[in-house]
This record gives C-alpha cells, sequence and structure tokens, in this order.
C-alpha cells in the first residue's frame, strides 16, 4: 500500500512550520515552494539575462545554480545522486568510441537509476514521499537522449536518420558548463518537461525565437546572414494561464482524492459485492482524479519553462501565440481522445518523444516491445508498471487490428462514423482505467484480484482483436467499402474542379478560358 514516509525524506526542514499550518506534509511543502521558487527564477533569466546582452556562458551558470539550488533544498544529501548519475555519463561521452559510446551511456543511467530504485524500494516500499528518483529519472532521460543526438551527429549520415533523429543531431561535443547546465537547469529538474539538448541550447543562444540557425546540428539556416529585428513575445497571458489552471487541478486532486481513493478497489467488498459496472465506472473516476496530480505538475513545469522564454513555438492559424513546444500533457486531448494512441500522444509527451528517440524508431520488428520495455524499466521495479505495460502493448496491436478490419465498415456514412466514435471515446475510457489501475497499485495480487474480478473481459477482447478478428470475412468487405469511399472522394473532387474551372472561366477572357471540364478530365473546344 501507498503511503507516506517523511522518515525516509532528507530534503530541508526550514519550513516546517509552514507545512504544518496549511496541512501538507513537509517533502510536498517544499516542492510547492521550489516550483514557485523557479517560476521566479524563469522571470529573471527572461527580464536580466536576455541572450542579446548576456553571454551565453553567464545564462548556463545562471540556469546550473538555480537547479542546484532548488535540488539540495528539496533532497539534501540525495542530491550527490543528480551529479554522481550524468558525471559517470559524461566521462563515457568523453573517453569512448561514437559508434558504441551511446549504449554505454544507456547502460550506465538505467544501470544507475536502477540501483537507486530497488535502495527505494527497500527502505520506502510504496512510499509516495518525494525522493531523488523523480528528478533522477528526468536525468537519466536527458543523459541518454544526448548521447543518442551525439552518436547520431558525429558517426551517421543525415540521409539515414529520421526527421527526429536529424532534428535533435548534435555535432559538436558539449562543454562541461553546457552539459551540467543542460542536465540541472532548474526549469525542468523538478518534474519535467525532457527537453532534448539542441532545444536547450538553442534556447540559451535564443535561436530559438529567432529561429535564424542551430547550434548544435545539421540545420543551418542561410537567413542568419541577414540582419533582422526580432521583437520578442511575451508569455505573460501563457503563464498566468497555466498557473492558475496547474493550481486548479491541484484543488480538485487534494478535493476528490478522499472520496474516490484508489485503494478501496484492493477491499474485498469491492471486489465481491459490486457489479462489474460499478467497478468500471469507480476505476474511470479514481484513476482520472489521479491524473489531476500530474497536470499540476506538468502545467506548472510549462509555465516555469515558458516565464524564462523557453517554449514558444511561432503563431497559430488565428494569430495567437503558441507556447507549446515543450508542453509535457495535452489534457483536453487526452480525456476526449477517441483512440489509445491520441491518449498516448497527448499524455507525458516529453518521455513519448525520448521513447520514439530511443527505442521505437531504433527498435525494427520488436519497437514496440522494446519501448514499453525501456519505459517499464526506466519507471522502476513495482510488479504494477510490468502489469500496465505488458497490457499496453497488447492493447497497441489490438487497436491496430480494430482499425484496419472494423472502422472501414462504420466510414460510408456521416452518421455510422459519429456512432464509431463515440463508441470508440467510451471504449478508450474503460481501457485506459483499466489499462493504469495497477501502474497505481504497484502491487502484484491485488491488480490480479481485481483482473479476475473483472472476469479478465479487457484482456480477453485485446486478444479476440488481434488473434480472431483478421480470421473473420472482414477483408473483401473493408476493400469495397474502401473503393466505394475512395471513388465518392473522387468523384467529389472532380465536381469540385469542375465547377471551380467554370467558375474561373466565367471571370476570364474569352481567350483565355480554361478547357471544359468533364468527368476528370479535360475537354479541348474547338
Amino acid at each position: 500500500m501507498a503511503t507516506v514516509d517523511e522518515s525516509y525524506y532528507t530534503g530541508v526542514r526550514t519550513f516546517e512550520w509552514l507545512s504544518d499550518i496549511i496541512g501538507l506534509p513537509v517533502d510536498q511543502m517544499n516542492f510547492v515552494l521550489s516550483q514557485f521558487s523557479a517560476l521566479i527564477f524563469a522571470g529573471l533569466l527572461r527580464i536580466y539575462l536576455k541572450p542579446d546582452i548576456v553571454h551565453p556562458a553567464t545564462r548556463h551558470a545562471y540556469g546550473l545554480i538555480g537547479g542546484l539550488i532548488l535540488g539540495y533544498f528539496c533532497f539534501g544529501h540525495q542530491a550527490i545522486h543528480l551529479a554522481g548519475l550524468p558525471a559517470l555519463c559524461y566521462l563515457a561521452m568523453r573517453t569512448q568510441n561514437p559508434k558504441i559510446m551511446q549504449k554505454i551511456v544507456l547502460t550506465l543511467a538505467l544501470g544507475y537509476l536502477s540501483c537507486v530504485h530497488v535502495y527505494r524500494q527497500i527502505y520506502a516500499y510504496g512510499s509516495y514521499t518525494l525522493d531523488i528518483t523523480g528528478p533522477l529519472m528526468v536525468i537519466t532521460q536527458k543523459v541518454i537522449s544526448l548521447a543518442y543526438s551525439i552518436h547520431d551527429g558525429i558517426t551517421q549520415v543525415e540521409k539515414d536518420l529520421t526527421p527526429l533523429q536529424r532534428h535533435q543531431a548534435v555535432k559538436i561535443m558539449p562543454s562541461a558548463l553546457e552539459y551540467f547546465s543542460y542536465v540541472f537547469h532548474f526549469q525542468g529538474l523538478m518534474a519535467g518537461p525532457v527537453i532534448f539538448y539542441r532545444d536547450y541550447i538553442d534556447f540559451i543562444h535564443g535561436s530559438g525565437l529567432k529561429r535564424r540557425h542551430s547550434y548544435t546540428g545539421f540545420y543551418n539556416d542561410e537567413s542568419n546572414k541577414v540582419a533582422e529585428i526580432v521583437v520578442e513575445p511575451s508569455p505573460r497571458i501563457a503563464v498566468i494561464k497555466k498557473v492558475i489552471a496547474s493550481l486548479t487541478c491541484a484543488v480538485i486532486f487534494v478535493t476528490f482524492t478522499p472520496l474516490f481513493p484508489v485503494q478501496r478497489v484492493k477491499n474485498s467488498d469491492f471486489l465481491l459485492d459490486t457489479s462489474l459496472s460499478y467497478k468500471i465506472c469507480f476505476l474511470m473516476i479514481a484513476t482520472m482524479i489521479l491524473r489531476f496530480k500530474y497536470y499540476y505538475a506538468w502545467l506548472f513545469a510549462d509555465a516555469i519553462c515558458n516565464n524564462s522564454g523557453m517554449g514558444y513555438n511561432g503563431i497559430d492559424v488565428d494569430g495567437n501565440q503558441r507556447w507549446d513546444l515543450v508542453s509535457n500533457v495535452d489534457i483536453i486531448g487526452f480525456e476526449l481522445s477517441l483512440n489509445l494512441r491520441d491518449s498516448i500522444d497527448a499524455w507525458n509527451k516529453g518521455t513519448n518523444r525520448w521513447l520514439r528517440m530511443v527505442a521505437y524508431e531504433r527498435g525494427g520488428s520488436y519497437r514496440i516491445f522494446l519501448t514499453y520495455g525501456l519505459s517499464a524499466l526506466w519507471h522502476g521495479f513495482y510488479p504494477g508498471y510490468y502489469l500496465t505495460f505488458a497490457f499496453a502493448a497488447l492493447v497497441t496491436f489490438a487497436a491496430r487490428s480494430v482499425r484496419r478490419h472494423i472502422r472501414p465498415i462504420f466510414l460510408h456514412t456521416k452518421s455510422s462514423k459519429l456512432f464509431y466514435d463515440a463508441l470508440t471515446f467510451i471504449t478508450t475510457r474503460i481501457f485506459m482505467a483499466y489499462l493504469t489501475f495497477s501502474f497505481v497499485l504497484l502491487e502484484f495480487m491485488p491488480s490480479i484480484k481485481l483482473y479476475l474480478a473483472m472476469y479478465l473481459i479487457p484482456h480477453l477482447l485485446a486478444l479476440a482483436a488481434v488473434f480472431i478478428l483478421p480470421l473473420l470475412p472482414l477483408t473483401r468487405f473493408n476493400r469495397l467499402t474502401s473503393v466505394e469511399i475512395l471513388d465518392k472522394n473522387t468523384s467529389t473532387s472532380q465536381s469540385k474542379s469542375a465547377e471551380a474551372a467554370g467558375q474561373l472561366n466565367n471571370n476570364q477572357p474569352e481567350c483565355n478560358k480554361l478547357p471544359e471540364v468533364r468527368n476528370g478530365q479535360a475537354k479541348k473546344i474547338n
């Protein structure tokens, strides 16, 4: 059972009196204070240490010192691990052959992180107390992604890289200041988001706003030869909105978690005396409420990045500024997603990019298993993690099978497509609750008991979608349906082309009129 073990916590206890007044454990109080401090640090960085008035080394040092201060404040002597892991990995980057260096760094970083995970599970099993594993997981992602970026930039040919790998490739080995500033910068130390090295260096030099050239990768825009006036966008409105949304999520989490405690699913009365529909509804509500804890942390971390000037992503079609370049979650996109793929894309987006770059794009035929396996190992060794990611891999294959064999049946009319979307929306909500509750429980047997109490129905449905659905006589029907849809779309397109051509002819002089369009072909007019 997950608990809060304050005796395990090693952070500074100066504000313990404030935690007693507010009613928060001292570790959570320190986390909140560190995030508000980071928000202030970010504003000072953006206002007084602009890239066009100070040297990049000054900005590096500021981010590094701010991160070290917050790290020690929250974790005390445990903060030594924040330096130990990246120091070992940097030594490997500097001394090992770039062709194999990335695999050595991967082994070192995951090995170090795994030892810390095991230590925590021995001395504070199931504890939700703030400890070093959180920021160490983010640092692990940073050093591994940097190692692969250096490998791609130095040893690989540009045309052989995927767009993500090419965009993040690093050709120049970072200096010690650049490296440790990237690892420890205060904007993303406590709760992420994971920012790739190329994006961080571009932020330090200001090229993220100017969009002139990269200091690390293959991209080198010639526009840097032309002088330009860059008006720095203000993140004030975006920061205010995200801070308010973050605090709102925190209030929702604190208010409703006691009403729907996920630990209740371990009780015998819940397992034996409630209906299947009640179990499903309870899991959907309980896991949704727990997500607001992550929404709070990620939205506030996003606000910190934006307040420092990081995360600007240009102008949208309506002319509004976008500050979502480093956003870690799309709440609306996740809660209203119609399938597992959209849910994954909207959740913990920085980690998704990291997994895609390190595992998925390099895994070949086993990419799905390697991706979920790496994610499980990165999270730790609680059995609930492995139950979640094992089922997630199965559901991924099942969702692909359903989309391939079932979805075309519902595409012939708008009403049937709407029905299919409603059905997949409900199904996604149920499967996400069933998929993630073991991740929260952490324990093996309580999760298995709940699986059995729900008759393993989602597991059986997923297995049927993978192994039985392709055997059904739907292939020919789907092919005919696809042809009908294609013919319909082609006919509509040809009709619009003919109409457009007719309108254009009416507006042109007689000598410039286009040939008459019929059935998608031009008819010569004599």
